[in-house]
């Protein structure tokens, strides 16, 4: 093996080690927990009595295709969103193409009013950033008793789910991509 190939082959490695690390570095990991009261509201989507949740300062990378996970929310006064939304204060209708970031996306409301573009089953379509999925607290009234967002989720409103043509069993937990528009 030459000299120039012995040198390609450590450059090579080196920069393996250096990427992995950077990768390493880039995750999100937990910063706390939080404990849901022993006793309290009881709904399918509330927090469990006395179950521990997982919070988080971070939110993974933004790149033009952020992994992330899609759940369903209503944005609407009286909806399982809770409160009016951060940005704006308002409710918002569910034919609106609306969607909360997890507290490391949302940025102190940097995004608010700032469109995302959603990729999901061959599809795209952009939404509004409105509200902050909360992923430090949770399981009070002010957090419709439910629990801490994970790190890594786009709350969006049924108008995204429709435009994204997905409907009925596959409405829940839905992996997309998503970027700044």
């Amino acid at each position: 093996m030459s000299t120039t190939s012995i040198l390609v082959l450590a450059l090579a490695g080196l920069l393996l080690v250096a990427f992995s690390s950077t990768a390493l570095a880039d995750t999100c990991q937990p910063s706390g927990t939080l404990e849901s009261p022993a006793t309290g509201h009881t709904c399918d989507e509330c927090c469990k009595p006395g179950h521990v949740y997982p919070t988080y300062q971070c939110s993974p990378p933004v790149s033009r295709h952020t992994k992330a996970v899609m759940t369903l929310n209503d944005f609407s006064e009286g909806g399982d969103g809770g409160a009016p939304s951060e940005c704006d204060g308002k409710y918002h209708n569910n034919t609106e193409r609306v969607v909360a970031l997890s507290t490391g996306w949302y940025d102190k409301g940097k995004r608010c009013g700032e469109y995302i573009r959603i990729n999901a089953k061959g599809r795209s379509v952009l939404a509004k950033v409105v509200d902050e999925c909360d992923t430090l607290h949770g399981c009070d009234k002010p957090h419709a008793f439910q629990p801490p967002c994970p790190h890594n989720d786009v709350d969006a409103s049924k108008a995204v789910w429709d435009a994204l043509g997905i409907f009925g069993d596959e409405v829940g937990d839905f992996p997309i991509t998503w970027s700044d528009a």
